[in-house]
């Protein structure tokens, strides 16, 4: 009973992706066109370009603000590799960033012992 519940979730989850890949795609595309802006904002020199790459980023974000079923896509694929880990009886490890918990004097210690050299 627990594979067949796996499988109609993979099923309805696998739908509603295929149906928003088109949503998918353009907020890849607007993404890309956030980065661009953001990168040539940084290294440009004159006005006239970073008004020109400031504007190329905003471009991009408002496309991605208008490409928000994307999010319920990108959800959908997260869900079908959940399923597919299930389903294969392995454990689902989710990545994250766990802070270092170092004391800050003993990093100043270090830097100061650098610079004394």
């Amino acid at each position: 009973m627990r594979k067949f519940f796996l499988l109609i979730g993979g099923f309805i989850a696998g739908c509603v992706a295929l149906a928003l890949t088109g949503p998918i795609a353009g907020l890849l595309f607007s993404g890309l066109f956030v980065a661009l802006g953001m990168h040539f904002y940084t290294s440009s020199k004159s006005a006239f370009g970073k008004v020109l790459w400031f504007t190329v980023g905003l471009i991009g974000v408002l496309s991605a603000i208008s490409n928000i079923p994307a999010m319920v896509g990108l959800a959908a694929i997260a869900i079908i590799y959940v399923i597919y880990k299930k389903w294969n009886n392995e454990d689902v490890k989710i990545p994250t960033i766990e802070a270092k918990e170092e004391d800050p004097f003993t990093n100043f210690e270090k830097e100061w012992s650098n610079l004394t050299k």
